[in-house]
């Protein structure tokens, strides 16, 4: 006759029957406890468990793209326009080197980003079959965590740290891969809490004071806004702090968001990439007050350093690696920026009085003359004089698609050349409302515009991209057309690789452009948009722009306007 089972053993044994589950469905089932809606993903064969599961969590939207590069960048899309951590999952090594020009965007922005990929089960890897790839080590370089989960009982942990180190700040992407014998696996385990990070911390009481004590100590102030006013939600409190000093704001180098109110009595624009015109432009400035960025990111090399002699720099924000990274800081505060603003405006009225007061009246004065509202109307006046010409000029092109945007419509732009002077005529209001390409790896725009337009359905998006970058995406159509959403793509077609042949004509004097058009023969934009299921129309004439523009930013669906420009270098 058996033993009796005793009674602890037995209450053990019917909790873990109780909470088995396969690990496929753990890990859904923990990507939806972190708050993730939509999986973005490229199915292959390694990932056929997690496509098993999704039938039993249909609360779960699974977002497919037609090559794992624009995975990552839709999900991209999603994150930077909701602030949310996003998942997605790609197939195996080659899958997950498809995503690397991505993930290289997606680190640059330090978006909050679960990756996964299918991996060969444990043990047939030491096989080598094929697709088999050392997936940790081939993420590593661009992610802040990389592991590859060996048991079961180790998912909820690994999914669980996974979520909370991409979401605190510096926040950014992290990869897990995921061998097809522990998806499979069944097994009793507990799936754990989510947990956040709080990072919104202020400097202390003596930091504080140190800092108002420097800023009103200078006799010229300037402000420099980056991507943390965005992610700290600090837009209000960026323009409070201009206000109160009368002190001119620019945009950092890098103005790949809404960086700060464009309509603001202190607002100049965007600082440019070109060393010596920035260098110029921060020549009057004794303090260089930079909120939340890299200030001075530049492109290509110059003799000439953007950073005037004998500038100091006082610098807030969580992005630790950003804080005095190429110039000494005489003030580095690593500390939230919308928390740290909150605290020393009314430290700096308090120290500063009525004579503060009186300097930042003056201060607004001396700016109204120039500022980011006066110089959009000049630039105004002076595009319009193209309004005829034909072929199309690409600056009069951008100020029709930024009259005829609705007011709540969001911007994704890529541009490059033909986007030179959005965001001089675009304001920007609310931080989700423009995203532009960041770290200048091309390809992005089309995909991430579908993220975009998911994670704001509610919203009308407009992606304004050039020829070339959207020829390394063009099958984004195809999801946006299959998710039905409102959102029109307007490719600007100048025939070729435009920046590139300015750029070999202005470094090198050569006008030879070799590998940099795509005339002969030409891309048929509209043909290709039709065929991913999309209505489509073509634009030559510019006297069409203005309602080809309104009655398709009027109608719901997904649509393509392709806009044949003029193609001249300079």
């Amino acid at each position: 006759m058996l033993s009796p089972i005793p009674a602890a053993t037995a209450a053990g044994w019917r909790r873990h029957m109780k909470n088995r589950i396969t690990g496929r469905s753990a890990f859904l089932a923990l990507l939806k406890d972190e708050g993730i809606t939509h999986l973005f993903g490229n199915p292959g064969t390694t990932e056929l468990p997690i496509m098993h599961a999704l039938k039993d969590h249909p609360d779960l939207t699974y977002v497919m793209a037609m090559q794992e590069s624009l995975v990552v960048a839709i999900a991209d899309g999603y994150s930077r326009a909701s602030g949310r951590l996003v998942a997605c999952n790609v197939h195996v090594a080659p899958g997950l080197g498809n995503a690397m020009g991505s993930l290289f965007n997606a680190k640059f922005t330090g978006t909050p980003m679960i990756l996964t990929a299918g991996q060969q089960e444990q043990g047939h890897g030491l096989m080598e079959p094929v697709l088999y790839g050392p997936l940790v080590q081939m993420a590593e370089p661009l992610v802040k965590w990389a592991v590859e989960v060996t048991r079961l009982e180790d998912l909820p942990r690994i999914v669980r740290r996974a979520a909370k180190i991409a979401t605190t700040p510096p926040t950014g992407p992290v990869f897990i891969s995921l061998p097809g014998d522990i998806l499979n696996a069944e097994a009793g385990i507990e799936l754990g809490r989510s947990t956040r990070v709080d990072a919104r911390v202020r400097p202390s009481d003596e930091s504080l004071q140190a800092l108002a004590q420097r800023i009103l100590r200078a006799q010229n102030p300037v402000i420099i806004a980056g991507d943390e006013i965005v992610k700290s939600d600090a837009l209000q409190e960026a323009a409070a702090l201009a206000a109160t000093l009368g002190a001119p704001a620019y945009q950092c180098s890098t103005p790949y968001g809404a960086q700060f109110l464009s309509e603001s009595p202190c607002f100049m624009g965007a600082l440019s990439r070109l060393q010596k015109q920035v260098r110029d432009v921060l020549s009057p400035y004794d303090l260089m007050i930079v909120l939340g960025a890299d200030p001075l990111r530049m492109s290509v090399y110059s003799e000439v350093d953007p950073l005037p002699d004998g500038m100091s720099i006082v610098q807030v924000g969580l992005v630790d690696w950003d804080l005095a990274k190429n110039y000494g800081a005489e003030i580095a505060l690593k500390a939230d920026v919308k928390e740290t603003l909150r605290a020393l405006i009314p430290a700096l009225k308090a120290a500063g009085g009525s004579a503060l007061e009186a300097r930042a009246k003056q201060g607004i004065a001396a700016l109204a003359s120039k500022n980011w509202t006066v110089r959009r109307k000049v630039l105004v006046e002076e595009i319009s004089k193209a309004r005829d010409r034909s072929p199309i000029d690409p600056d009069w092109l951008a100020l029709q698609v930024v009259e005829a945007m609705p007011e709540n419509a969001i911007l994704v732009d890529e541009g490059l050349t033909s986007s030179r002077q959005i965001t001089a005529l675009r304001p920007h209001r609310d931080r989700y409302g423009y995203h532009a390409l960041a770290s200048g790896g091309i390809g992005w725009g089309l995909p991430a515009s579908v993220g975009v337009s998911l994670a704001n359905p509610d919203r009308p998006v407009v992606c304004f991209s050039g020829d070339g970058s959207s020829m390394y995406s063009i099958q984004a159509l195809w999801t946006a057309a299959n998710h039905k959403l409102p959102l029109t793509f307007i490719i600007v077609n100048n025939g070729g690789y435009r920046i590139i042949k300015q750029r070999l004509l202005a470094f090198h004097g050569d006008d030879h452009y070799v590998g940099m058009d795509f005339v002969d023969p030409p891309v048929d934009f509209t043909g290709i948009a039709k065929s991913l299921g999309l209505e489509a129309i073509k634009v030559t004439d510019p006297k069409e722009l203005k309602s080809t523009l309104s009655s398709a930013f009027s109608r719901p669906g997904t649509k393509l306007i392709e806009v044949v420009v003029n193609n001249s270098v300079n």
